[in-house]
């Protein structure tokens, strides 16, 4: 599917937003866990929607591959590709180093790996692992590197089995307020 408006991605989540990957949670469940917890973090609106949306490449592919860990489905590249037309560098950079971010943590931060779901290490697995010295340095000289870590500690804790009290729909007005097409 071409994510090419707000309505794309709105029915996206509604046809696969059901969908589990290892974690316990649904994609949608996960998506507003992770954008309440950015907001109620005082998150920048770009990180929050980033937050949101930062899995969006996980409904672009086969679920049944993604959720076996058969190979990597490179989710974050997808997701940004998806999302940078619409609504930018702002939202999109974010979600295409998320998963960068996860192994950079790995490497800073030694105790961070045994801290991560069971899924998100086996997927880490596939991603290529910890970073070292050199992958690291090299990651922090990207830009928006600073948001993908505060979007990668966001996915880890919007995790939870009790049920986040906002839902998708209540982030259609910020996404629409940071959409950077006419016509979305």
């Amino acid at each position: 599917m071409i994510v090419s408006s707000l309505d794309d991605i709105v029915d996206l989540y509604a046809a696969r937003g059901g969908q589990t990957y290892g974690e316990g949670v649904t994609q949608i469940e996960h998506a507003v866990q992770c954008a309440a917890l950015a907001e109620a973090g005082g998150a920048a609106p770009a990180l929050v929607v980033a937050s949101l949306l930062h899995d969006i490449g996980h409904l672009l592919v086969d679920p049944e591959d993604a959720a076996a860990f058969r190979f990597d489905d490179r989710h974050e590249t997808a997701g940004a590709d998806a999302l940078r037309t619409l609504f930018g560098e702002a939202v999109s950079q974010p979600v295409a180093l998320h998963v960068s971010a996860k192994r950079y943590l790995c490497f800073i931060e030694p105790a961070y790996r045994s801290g991560l779901s069971t899924a998100s290490q086996k997927s880490l697995a596939l991603q290529g692992g910890a970073f070292d010295r050199s992958q690291a340095e090299t990651f922090e000289r990207e830009s928006g590197w600073r948001e993908a870590v505060a979007l990668r500690r966001l996915d880890d804790h919007g995790k939870s089995d009790e049920a986040a009290q906002r839902r998708f729909p209540d982030f259609i007005p910020l996404m629409r307020r940071l959409v950077v097409i006419t016509g979305a």
